[in-house]
Parts: structure tokens; C-alpha cells; sequence
């Protein structure tokens, strides 16, 4: 924790609480240059804005324009009476302020609730928004650390690189925020309340649930998957089943749309792990198997600890290429004419951020008619059911369900 400001006694009476409350406190009068800030590499920064000099309020600014101190949480003190004369010309530099004379204990308060808010900025993938690796690894460990059951998932989309070198990363990008979305809603209608989802990057996403819960995430995933991501393929290579792209080794090759492989490693508790090193091994080990099949698949080592059996791979394959009678709303929206590309994408883009529903994401821009959006379902009504269960209808083991 780093504190600058000229007032001596402030400095005292906060170095003698936050150290006391465990924090490595170091004062500083002044600070002239960000280059300090750099090698010290503090956690968070307050600054005493009553008792700064103008270059101290610049060195908000300056923090914030620099990649490597950006994310470092800043709160400044000031008066009440500066309040309106200085605050907008530093609110773009810090993340919180304080009345000066403060609160010890306020201080505290509004420091931790930063440096949460600052560790899932940093530690999040930007696109989706989901925890990225660092906190995926903390989670994993408080679970393994709790001893009790848990389920650990790893979800990498195959072929989704032949998809980004052919369509372009902007495209590439639509299909990581739509899987992070289907996975979300996945395990909100068939996991637990306190599941966690993670973003390790690129294609490759992680889960944790419970060993009762996983089986039917990855089926109504999978499912889902199947049936949405050859939309994000034009009508010809969709009809095909394939793009034609080369491979690693530069040869013309035709490369099967997107699937998905999930590996799942399950700790039933008792000591069959020694540690998240020997579960991250063994989520290799299942992947790597996976990798050896065609199309959506997903396995789970059945480790218990009373036996040691491994579960075949569960495939879903769809029938005549992809060739279903399901459309999305998007699709139907866009034969009719009612919408056009660029609005379906950006409407899209807020359906997955925001997880309100598409059509209502539609009208509430202002894109598409009430009369149209009911049209368009009503053509996409089809019969069939929702997977219960594990149970599946036939349109739904052709890999469209709806």
C-alpha cells in the first residue's frame, strides 16, 4: 500500500492501522514521476489530494495512461470544501474517493472492495468477461482444499482455429461470446447455484460443478452447440459439413465444421488427488483421448477412490451435415427480411453481454417489429422436447435439438 501525502500525522495514524491490519505500508510526501510506482509495484495507492501538489494529481492521470500501472487501484482523500473544484479534474485518474480527515476503518473497507473489483479486472478475459486462468487455478484449489465432491470440466471447441484463419478474428470472437453465453445458461438451468465458470482463453473454457450435475451440462451443451454454431458458417459450407483450409503442415484439406470436446475429471473426495497438479494431469489425459474422436463428444475419469474405470466417450454427431429443419430467431429474422445483418450482429452482441433474452434484445433496440419477432417464432415452433434428464427425442440425437 502505497500513501502519498505531505501531512505528517495523517500518514502516522494510517501507517500504524493498515499495518496493523497486515498491510506492508509505505509513505511518501511526494511522488514525481511513475517511475517510483513502477519498481515499488503497490497493490493499491491513496493519495492525499487536500495536501497534494498539482504534480501528484497529475500522477493519477499518468497511472492510468501507462499499461503497467493501470490496473493499480487509486483513492484519493480531499476536503469537503474541494470536493466540487477538484473532483472533476481527477475522477478520470482514481477509482474511489474519501473525506479527508478519514475513517481508518472506511478506508479499509473501500481498499479491500477495490482490489476485489482490480483482480477480477486483470484476471478476466476481456471478451467474455469470465475469470481467466489465475482464478480459475484459486477456485479450483478452495474446492480441493474443502474436500468435498466437485466436478472439473475443460471445454475446447476442435477446429475452431481453421474457423478463425477462414471467417477472420472478428468472427472468431462471436463464436468464444457465444459459447461463454451457452455455457452459462447451461449451467444456471442444470448446475448449482455456486458453479463456477471460467475463460482460460482462445477456445478453451473450464467448469467446476458436482459429479451429479456434470453429465447432463455436457449433454445439453453439446446439444446446444451442435445445433447453433454452423449459422456462424456461411449457407454453402454449412451444407457441405466443411471448409477447405490448409492444415499444419500447409496441405489442402477439408476441415469439419466446429465441435467440442469436454474432459472431466471428478474427485468423489477421499485422497485420489494429492493436489490440482494431479487433477490438471489427469484433465490431459482425458483430453487427449478425446482428441483421437470426430465431432461433440465429452469423458469423465470415474475415479472415486473404491475404483479406477474410465467412461467411453459420449459422441453427438449430426446427421446429413448439419443439414436440420432448426433455425435460430436470427436466421428466421433475416430470410424474412425484417432485420438486417449488421443489426442482428450488433443485437446479438448484447443478447450474449447482457443475457437478456433475443428477441426482447430486438425490440428493446428498436430492430425488429413485435408482429415480426412472433412471426419468426411461431416458424421456428417445431415438435420435440427439452432434454430431461438425458433423455433426448429423435430430432435431438440428430444433433438439432431446439
Amino acid at each position: 500500500m502505497l500513501i502519498i501525502s505531505s501531512d505528517k500525522n495523517l500518514r502516522e495514524v494510517l501507517k500504524f492501522c493498515f499495518e496493523g491490519w497486515g498491510y506492508d505500508v509505505v509513505l511518501h510526501p511526494f511522488v514525481r514521476d511513475i517511475a517510483f510506482v513502477k519498481r515499488l509495484a503497490p497493490d493499491v495507492i491513496v493519495i492525499d489530494v487536500h495536501a497534494a501538489k498539482r504534480t501528484d494529481l497529475e500522477i493519477c492521470r499518468l497511472l492510468k495512461d501507462d499499461f503497467l500501472t493501470a490496473y493499480i487501484p487509486v483513492i484519493t482523500l480531499i476536503n469537503k470544501r474541494q470536493l466540487r473544484t477538484q473532483l472533476l479534474n481527477i475522477k478520470q485518474g482514481v477509482d474511489d474517493y474519501l473525506i479527508k480527515p478519514p475513517d481508518p476503518l472506511d478506508l479499509r473497507v473501500r481498499i479491500e472492495m477495490a482490489l476485489k473489483r482490480a483482480q477480477h479486472s486483470f484476471y478476466s478475459t476481456p471478451l467474455t468477461g469470465l475469470p481467466g486462468g489465475r482464478l480459475i487455478e484459486e477456485t479450483l484449489r478452495e474446492r480441493f482444499n474443502d474436500g468435498g465432491p466437485f466436478s472439473f470440466g475443460y471445454l475446447d471447441i476442435d477446429n475452431f482455429k481453421y474457423f478463425n484463419d477462414t471467417y477472420g478474428y472478428v468472427k472468431g470472437d462471436r463464436v468464444i461470446m457465444q459459447s461463454a453465453y451457452m455455457l452459462y445458461t447451461t449451467i444456471s438451468r442444470y448446475g448449482n447455484r455456486d458453479d463456477f465458470i471460467g475463460h482460460i482463453g482462445g477456445d478453451d473454457f473450464a467448469f467446476i460443478t458436482t459429479p451429479d450435475k456434470y453429465e447432463q451440462i455436457c449433454y445439453n451443451f453439446i446439444t446446444d452447440f451442435n445445433r447453433i454454431m454452423p449459422f456462424h458458417y456461411s449457407a454453402e459450407d454449412r451444407a457441405r459439413g466443411y471448409i477447405v483450409a490448409r492444415d499444419r503442415t500447409h496441405k489442402i484439406k477439408n476441415i469439419p465444421l466446429m465441435s467440442v470436446s469436454i474432459a472431466v475429471v471428478n474427485r468423489a473426495g477421499g485422497l485420489q488427488f494429492k493436489n490440482i497438479i494431479e487433477i490438471n494431469e489427469k484433465i490431459a489425459e482425458v483430453k487427449r483421448y478425446l482428441k483421437g474422436f470426430e465431432g461433440s463428444k465429452f469423458m469423465a475419469d470415474r475415479r472415486s477412490g473404491s475404483h479406477d474405470d474410465k467412461q467411453s466417450p459420449r459422441l453427438f454427431k449430426a446427421e446429413s451435415g448439419y443439414s436440420c429443419a432448426y433455425r435460430p430467431l436470427g436466421q428466421i429474422l433475416l430470410a424474412m427480411d425484417a432485420i438486417s445483418a449488421d443489426r442482428l450482429d450488433e443485437a446479438l452482441m448484447v443478447h450474449w453481454r447482457r443475457g437478456v433474452r433475443l428477441g426482447d434484445t430486438l425490440r428493446d433496440l428498436g430492430y425488429a417489429a413485435d408482429k415480426d419477432i412472433n412471426e419468426a417464432l411461431k416458424k421456428g415452433q417445431r415438435p420435440g422436447g427439452e432434454v430431461i434428464k438425458g433423455k433426448k427425442t429423435k430430432a435431438e440425437s440428430a444433433g438439432c435439438a431446439d
